[in-house]
């Protein structure tokens, strides 16, 4: 039988997976798969029954006629067909996001690109269902150009989803991972535009408690916009269900939300944006390498390398502002993400683009492989970033999923010692800007020198006279 002698019609590809789930999903009508099966024959250059068509084949030429996506062809080829949710399309898989996946996704009227945050239903329990909502209302009570603005909510077959911005680009570790730590310009105007982002946030008596460079997405252009207010409250909520919890992710946490969470305030999130502007200059998070619980104690005991190790371009001005965010004391530390803002702002005057070319993928990117870089810190593969502490009260891996409290982390870690002088006098004075290694001076190198050549000439005169 020759391919498409009429008549032809659906009920002939009965029993092949890939042709029924696309007739099923409605995203491709019987005459487009017509046309498709067509072009697969004249690709090939000669007749064909219908049963000799690849399915893959067949998938490729419809993703080049632009009826499905590549994302699409895969699902469809696997028998799935559930490719909507509501009014939505879903065109491709973005990643994973705080509480579940993200998918990339087209209004199915408005033709509107956008990402869907889907809850997954084996993680629909009630509390996760109410976390959800309340994440939904918190980001659509916000409207700023540096913030991921919320569109729409929904329930569909019993999946929840909310419909945020789609940003072009990728997320700011991705970014530093890929292209090497930024130059402190890039750095200050992505940290600037974050920092004003949470202003707006604050100005609504929000904490984000999440705050790290996988949540700031940034543009080819240069645009930065802070994401994902999952873990987000208002301040002194005794409804929060996260309230008086440790949250967050260790690489970031500011001191008092490690040692007393129901204290947290605006300066929790300064500290935080202050590791990510560590972060952002020198390639390293503050404290790489160790476990969630190492991590906490020593935000509360340690000082970080200093930031010129490991970027010489940074000047002594820049230093004192990152030790200003990151002071361990929150009284000493800068008190409004808008001073963070206008102190950087002297550095962030150009804005010119970060990207030559637009990444592939814009934010919840998967877990890069093991491997030394994989050490650096904690943040990539965090279901839920309350997740990432439970290991600092020393929670048993039964208890996974569950908050860390106060009580827990004052158990677990012993109380720090007293700090001699600020982060910023720390920096000034510390000798660990080169490394380890002990420096020898000019002198020194003199008199050592000396020495030897006199134990050498010592040497030879007793060698001489046994000889």
């Amino acid at each position: 039988m020759i391919l498409l002698q009429p008549p032809f019609c659906p009920l002939s590809i009965s029993g092949n997976v890939f042709r029924e789930a696309a007739l099923q999903s409605k995203l491709v009508t019987p005459q487009q798969l017509r046309e498709a099966m067509t072009g697969v024959v004249r690709s090939v250059g000669r007749s064909m029954t219908v049963d000799e068509i690849d399915d893959k084949q067949l998938a490729a030429v419809l993703v080049e006629m632009k009826i499905i996506t590549a994302y699409q062809a895969d699902q469809l080829i696997a028998g799935r067909t559930k490719l909507k949710l509501g009014t939505y399309i879903i065109t491709d898989w973005i990643g994973q996001g705080g509480m579940g996946q993200v998918f990339k996704a087209e209004h199915e009227m408005l033709g509107r690109e956008c990402a869907i945050k889907v809850l997954p239903l084996q993680k629909s329990t009630a509390e996760s269902i109410a976390n959800f909502r309340r994440e939904i209302r918190t980001q659509a009570k916000l409207d700023h150009p540096n913030l991921v603005r919320a569109f729409d909510a929904g329930e569909d077959g019993g999946v929840h989803f909310m419909v945020v911005e789609y940003v072009p680009g990728t997320d700011l570790r991705r970014l530093v991972r890929t292209k090497g730590h930024l130059d402190v310009q890039q750095a200050a105007n992505v940290i600037k535009q974050s920092a004003e982002g949470l202003a707006h946030a604050h100005s609504h008596n929000l904490i984000h408690r999440d705050i790290k460079p996988g949540n700031i997405l940034v543009t080819p252009e240069g645009v930065a916009k802070l994401s994902d207010l999952g873990l987000a409250g208002y301040m002194h909520d005794p409804d929060d269900p996260r309230h008086g919890k440790t949250v967050g992710t260790a690489d970031y946490l500011s001191p008092e939300l490690i040692r007393a969470p129901q204290e947290t305030t605006r300066a929790s999130d300064i500290y935080s944006l202050g590791c990510t502007l560590y972060y952002a200059v020198t390639g390293k998070v503050p404290y790489p390498g160790g476990t969630p619980k190492s991590k906490a104690r020593r935000h509360l005991e340690e000082t970080p390398w200093h930031p010129r190790r490991f970027n010489e371009e940074v000047s002594d001005e820049f230093v004192d502002l990152i030790g200003d965010m990151m002071e361990k004391d929150p009284s000493l530390r800068i008190q409004t993400s808008q001073e963070v803002a206008d102190r950087l702002a002297p550095w962030a005057s150009d804005n010119s683009p970060l990207m030559e070319e637009q990444m592939e993928r814009a934010r919840w990117q998967p877990a890069p492989l093991p491997g030394p870089e994989g050490q650096q810190d904690t943040d990539p593969a965090n279901e839920i970033a309350e997740m990432a502490m439970t290991e600092i009260g020393g929670i048993s891996e039964t208890s996974q999923g569950s908050s860390v409290s106060d009580s827990a982390i004052r158990s677990a870690t012993p109380p720090p010692p007293p700090i001699a002088q600020t982060l910023v006098g720390q920096y000034k004075s510390a000798a660990r800007l080169d490394g380890d290694l002990p420096t020898i001076s000019v002198n020194m190198a003199v008199v050592i020198a000396t020495v030897c050549l006199a134990l050498g000439g010592l040497v030879g005169f007793v060698l001489g006279q046994f000889l």
